[in-house]
């Protein structure tokens, strides 16, 4: 689990730098998850010690934080749509491919522990796969963009994130909601 928050914590600040330099949503939207992400597993392995209803606790507060790139996305999309700011295309998909390894690994890493400890657990994994397949999108857009030269590709991924984190919040709410109401053994 550490191995994870320190890559998700390292690659926030390589990602979030080239999403500024570039103007990429789905960058920065995928940025910010990643910081996220650091962020809900030093939660998970904090919590990983506490009684089933605290841990159910911490899950319904960690299905409220992965709304937060989504958020960030949309306002950042926005902005991007209004001034018809289209990123730059090799950075985009660079950054994507290397948030893709990044994400493979830590999928990975996780992948045993998704049944154990419960929503926790369950929502390090889930957000660990959902950057997988988010890193693919964003590879996705930047290809498209450079063959397009269009910004749409970019928002779409971007705001695609925003939508696979609102599906993982409402998973993650629904089993910490479950644990809150299974009574402790």
């Amino acid at each position: 689990m550490r191995f994870v928050i320190v890559a998700n914590l390292a690659y926030f600040f390589v990602e979030f730098s080239v999403a500024l330099a570039i103007h990429s949503v789905a960058l920065f939207a995928d940025g910010i998850d990643f910081l996220e992400d650091a962020s809900v597993n030093s939660l998970i392995l904090l919590a990983l010690a506490w009684p089933a209803r605290a841990r159910a606790r911490v899950g319904m507060g960690m299905a409220a934080l992965l709304l937060v790139p989504g958020i960030a996305a949309a306002w950042t999309a926005w902005q991007n749509f209004s001034a018809h700011v289209i990123p730059a295309s090799l950075p985009l998909t660079l950054t994507g491919l290397g948030a893709l390894a990044v994400n493979f690994t830590c999928a990975a890493a996780l992948l045993r522990f998704r049944h154990h400890g419960g929503s926790l657990t369950k929502a390090a994994f889930l957000s660990a796969r959902n950057d997988v397949l988010v890193n693919v999108a964003v590879i996705a857009a930047g290809v498209a963009t450079a063959l397009s030269r269009s910004l749409w590709p970019d928002l779409i991924v971007g705001l695609g994130i925003a939508v696979l984190n609102a599906g993982s919040a409402r998973e993650i709410l629904e089993a910490a909601l479950e644990e809150h109401r299974t009574p402790e053994s």
